[in-house]
């Protein structure tokens, strides 16, 4: 069969692909996960290198060496703490390329159709034989390439679906596109992370969505491609106008939606190219995406579509004021809690990931271990600004997973608690969430430490955090706050711990 190595490598590839996504599903396994998918790509490579299409192997070579070397780069140099950030541009090139292709597409679908009508044919024209090709004369239909050869074969309904697809591409890439970048502004702190609206900004968004399903239609009964320009452009604001509306608190579903935007626009590529490996792959990405999402706005009390919808719908009116004073504390008054503590809770946040503390964090947790304390930590679903963000983080510091606990196998410990040690969160801990029906977090679960009998928070200020959000608990009477660079703090301590 033609081409049937390639059909293999893509089916072994696909097949590692799924297993990978399943292996990140559990930390024990998710090292394993991380090379399947390596050698799966490798695979996908290699299969298309020597497939449908092959040639200019100087070029791909060259590219493929030029991605991997900046590849490399940004996995030395980036810290785990920018990781949220580099998820999000990555998922802008991939709506680029989405966009790209649907471009080419139709460049292509038109340069063909010049060829057929100067040849006195009509592109899409079924034949007595079944083909369409069969009428060019040979050395034309040879000097196409192979994407134009795929092209000149197709019926008239096929070029039709064909470009519905390209129209998709083009719309979803485009949205994923500039809605990346502003939500890797909002995460590197380059762009203002509270939500941020034109006037009339939903009734824009969907007088854009309406306009952009006009041109696509325009677009498929022959209006040209100038409606393609037009829609990309409408497309591109849609992507910007959604992702400026969205808070800061909201953020992490914010990263996994685009994730699951690219993997459609994947698809959509996949398609447009009758590549079945990246249309596994993108519905792989996409739905994964999507479920993630949706499960992070259970865990948070979001509605889906609200968050997808740039905050559609969310609390409007006066916030409670917040009383009282933050009480500071210092290393020796936690050193002297935690030697009269058994039981005692750590809560991370993204605070200790800028701090890069989680070593520290570490130590700590094997000190008072062995003093035979009970040490245990609680994540929330949406700490830091991506999903598995803190398992990740406490992992590589070799913190044991038994002790790493989600929210709901832990909220209801802490009355039963000593000491609730919060490093570096803010909204995953606030009890407004609870109590103001006004809070932009009004609703979401969240880890109830307040009711632990005493609580020390490391901040490094009086600040409200990235969301912006006061929080009633550090000034709560059994809250003392430990200002300071959450490593250096921790640091301070341990020369008190033995």
């Amino acid at each position: 069969m033609e081409f049937g190595f390639t059909i293999a490598a893509y089916a072994v590839a696909a097949v590692l692909f799924i297993l990978s996504l399943g292996g990140l599903s559990g930390q024990e396994s998710a090292k394993r996960a991380v090379w399947y998918g390596i050698v799966g790509m490798a695979i996908a490579i290699v299969g298309t290198l020597i497939g449908p299409g092959q040639g200019l192997f100087v070029v791909s070579l060259v590219l493929i060496a030029l991605g991997a070397g900046v590849g490399y780069q940004l996995a030395t140099r980036v810290q785990m703490t920018q990781m949220p950030e580099l998820v999000a541009i990555m998922h802008s090139l991939v709506g680029l390329a989405a966009v790209f292709v649907g471009f080419n597409a139709d460049i292509m679908i038109n340069n063909v159709a010049e060829i057929y009508e100067t040849s006195g044919l009509v592109l899409g024209a079924v034949g007595e034989d079944g083909y369409t090709a069969i009428g060019l004369p040979k050395e034309t239909y040879d000097g196409l390439s192979s994407f134009g050869q795929l092209i000149a074969k197709k019926s008239g309904v096929e070029i039709g679906i064909l470009r519905v697809e390209l129209v998709l591409g083009i719309w979803i890439g485009a949205v994923t596109f500039t809605g990346s970048v502003i939500a890797y502004g909002k995460l590197a702190g380059k762009v203002n992370s509270a939500a941020q609206k034109l006037p009339g900004g939903h009734m824009l968004n969907a007088g854009a969505a309406a306009l952009s399903l006009l041109l696509a239609i325009m677009y498929m009964t022959g209006s040209g491609s100038w409606t393609l320009v037009l829609l990309t452009l409408l497309a591109l604001f849609i992507g910007y106008h959604l992702i400026m509306g969205i808070g800061g608190a909201d953020m992490p579903v914010v990263v996994s939606m685009l994730n699951s935007y690219s993997g459609w626009a994947a698809a959509a590529i996949g398609f447009s190219l009758g590549n079945d490996l990246l249309i596994v792959v993108g519905a792989l990405v996409g739905s994964s995406g999507a479920i993630l999402s949706y499960i992070m706005c259970k865990a948070m009390n979001r509605s889906f579509i609200s968050v997808i919808l740039g905050g559609f719908g969310g609390a409007a009116g006066e916030q409670m004021a917040v009383e009282g004073e933050q009480v500071p504390i210092d290393a020796d008054g936690v050193a002297n809690a935690l030697d009269e503590a058994d039981t005692i809770i750590i809560i991370p946040g993204y605070g200790m990931a800028v701090a890069q503390a989680q070593q520290n964090v570490a130590e700590l947790t094997r000190r008072l271990r062995a003093k035979g304390k009970s040490v245990r930590f609680a994540i929330h679903p949406v700490a830091g600004r991506l999903p598995g963000h803190m398992n990740v983080l406490l992992a590589e510091a070799k913190v044991p997973y038994d002790i790493v606990l989600e929210m709901d196998e832990i909220n209801d410990d802490f009355p039963n608690t000593d000491v609730a040690i919060v490093i570096g969160s803010n909204d995953i801990v606030n009890p407004a969430a609870q109590d103001d029906p006004n809070s932009p977090i009004a609703g979401m679960p969240v880890l109830e430490c307040w009711k632990a009998k005493q609580v020390f928070v490391s901040k490094r200020g009086q600040g409200t955090g990235y969301s912006g959000i006061e929080n009633p608990l550090f000034f709560k009477d059994n809250t003392r706050m430990f200002y300071g660079d959450a490593k250096k703090s921790l640091e301070d301590l341990l020369t008190r711990i033995s």
